[in-house]
């Protein structure tokens, strides 16, 4: 069994990283072929969902992560984890069903847990997913709509009464027998096959059930679900997703201060809001770039050499910028590119390159490809979030600001938004920093010894982008990437934010600030501690 080669390719399904013409797929050490084309798999070939095909033959091959149903969290799986599609929940065992929305434990399982003198069926999980036209979701408190009598092939409504029975029941005998329900709810997506994406939003308890007359006029079983206390933060701007109430236009945000921060700069306007403040403010003590500007003492070195590529650089055995990310091309093509992996340092190319500025090797030299919001919180100052599903390894924006020397920085002047170029640091995995793939020893000297602390830094005090408003937290979605293009300095690399997972429209964008505990001193030469407010279920309580 090779369970991590079967899971990759079920995301790799559900995802769209196929590209090739004809591409061999292994399920268990099954293989199949499928044509696919810019992506897309041709469904006049004999399976039209082939990840079904996959759950089938990863089922019959004892490849199912959790096989066995479990009530409560499962080890492994964390809240806010997100799934393309229904299968990927299956083959992990999280939810083992495809279609029904009630995943339940049977009659079979009343010997192996007759210690706990529970009634079965019982139910361990339930999506959310808008299908029955009865369903009322606020947030920490659902009012469910039980499971049967849905013309689910047509409009969607109630077409019979529903039956105390299968997962009715078990909903039932869940709050009888106060089991906790794992909830999982479904968004709307463009960037899954299926449509939708799913998020793992923790456990809820059923504290009443009654059957009334629903808005088709037939009879339907209800379940108020109540969210368990000392989980991580569940926000209510990700249910509002949900219920597919993405703002459409910058004209219907609440406390709008300003409609566009880079003042045009960007592909795409980004808005700010403030609802917490009265009289509401805006951003305001800097300058928009969308660029990086040099101290005036600082000069960048001189421009890299170029590929020799035509049009698209797609052959890495001739591509000299390809050579530099050890033989191969960091980024797919799908949505524009997208990082495979963290890396120690991205080489991509650069102005004596030959290929277009729509090579899939200048991925994060294209600007904002997604609808980003400035907003501000009640504790932690302004923050970020996106309008639109963020894909994993999507670049999301650039750290940008004042390219300087560490030492030139002001000490006495307190200033939040500096940001040490530390990718040097993380290749020798200094100071607890985890090592990242790629081998640099032609360009660099592991062992010298002022590679200990940063040399420079960026600056975002008084100029920067719309990255100086993204918060720290213990568990981000975006990680930090060192970029070269221009040059191949990595003292000097262009820093970039990447999404580390899939993220939906209107979580808040974070990343990890990277402080050592009592690792900051101010200027009278005590330790300054800073609390953490990211809401994190592993958060460390201090920033620094």
């Amino acid at each position: 069994m090779n369970l991590t080669r079967d899971l990759i390719v079920v995301r790799l399904y559900s995802q769209g990283f196929l590209s090739s013409v004809c591409s061999l797929l292994f399920f268990s050490g099954v293989m199949f072929i499928m044509r696919v084309s810019n992506g897309d798999v041709d469904l006049k070939r004999a399976s039209k969902r082939p990840d079904l095909k996959a759950i089938s033959k990863m089922k019959s091959n004892g490849s199912i992560l959790y096989p066995e149903k479990r009530i409560g969290h499962l080890p492994g799986i964390g809240v806010g984890d997100q799934f393309f599609s229904r299968a990927e929940m299956v083959v992990l065992g999280i939810h083992s069903h495809w279609l029904n929305g009630i995943d339940y434990m049977g009659e079979k399982y009343a010997k192996l847990l007759q210690s706990l003198s529970y009634t079965f069926p019982v139910a361990v999980c339930v999506v959310l997913s808008g299908i029955y036209e009865d369903d009322l979701d606020n947030s920490e408190d659902v009012i469910y709509t039980g499971q049967g009598g849905n013309d689910l092939l047509g409009r969607r409504h109630q077409i019979q009464d529903q039956k105390m029975e299968r997962g009715n029941l078990a909903l039932k005998n869940s709050m009888i027998c106060t089991v906790p329900v794992r909830v999982i709810r479904g968004h709307e997506s463009t960037n899954s096959y299926c449509g939708k994406v799913y998020t793992y939003d923790g456990l809820y308890k059923v504290v009443k059930y009654w059957a009334e007359k629903g808005v088709s006029g037939f009879t339907v079983f209800k379940y108020r679900l109540c969210r368990l206390e000392g989980q991580p933060t569940l926000t209510t701007n990700q249910v509002y997703f949900s219920r597919a109430q993405v703002p459409s236009s910058i004209s219907e945000l609440r406390g709008l201060v300003c409609d566009d921060i880079s003042a045009g700069q960007e592909n795409f306007p980004i808005p700010a809001t403030n609802v917490v403040d009265g009289p509401p403010f805006g951003p305001s003590g800097f300058v928009y770039s969308k660029s990086t500007k040099l101290a005036k003492n600082l000069k960048l070195p001189s421009v890299a050499c170029g590929c020799k590529c035509k049009g698209e650089c797609v052959d890495p055995r001739s591509c000299s910028c390809a050579r530099l990310n050890g033989n191969d091309f960091p980024y797919v093509r799908k949505d524009g590119g997208r990082l495979v992996e963290a890396k120690a340092v991205v080489f991509e190319c650069g102005p004596h390159c030959e290929c277009r500025s729509t090579c899939v090797n200048r991925t994060s030299q294209n600007g904002l490809r997604y609808r980003l919001e400035v907003y501000r919180t009640t504790k932690k100052g302004w923050a970020v979030r996106s309008w639109d599903t963020i894909p994993s390894g999507a670049p999301v924006c650039e750290y940008t600001g004042i390219l300087t020397k560490t030492e030139d920085i002001d000490s006495v002047v307190e200033n939040n938004y500096i940001f040490d170029i530390d990718c040097l640091q993380t290749i020798k995995g200094l100071d607890g920093r985890e090592r990242r793939p790629g081998d640099l020893s032609s360009l660099i000297d592991l062992d010298e010894k002022k590679s200990e602390a940063p040399e420079y830094c960026i600056d975002a005090g008084s100029i920067g982008s719309v990255a100086r408003f993204i918060n720290h937290s213990c568990s981000p979605n975006l990680f930090v990437q060192c970029v070269l293009s221009q040059h191949q300095d990595i003292k000097m690399a262009k820093i970039m934010l990447f999404a580390a997972d899939n993220i939906p429209p209107l979580q808040e964008l974070t990343y990890d600030y990277g402080y050592v505990l009592d690792s900051v001193v101010g200027v009278d030469g005590t330790l300054k501690k800073l609390r953490c407010f990211c809401g994190s279920s592993d958060c460390r309580k201090w920033l620094h």
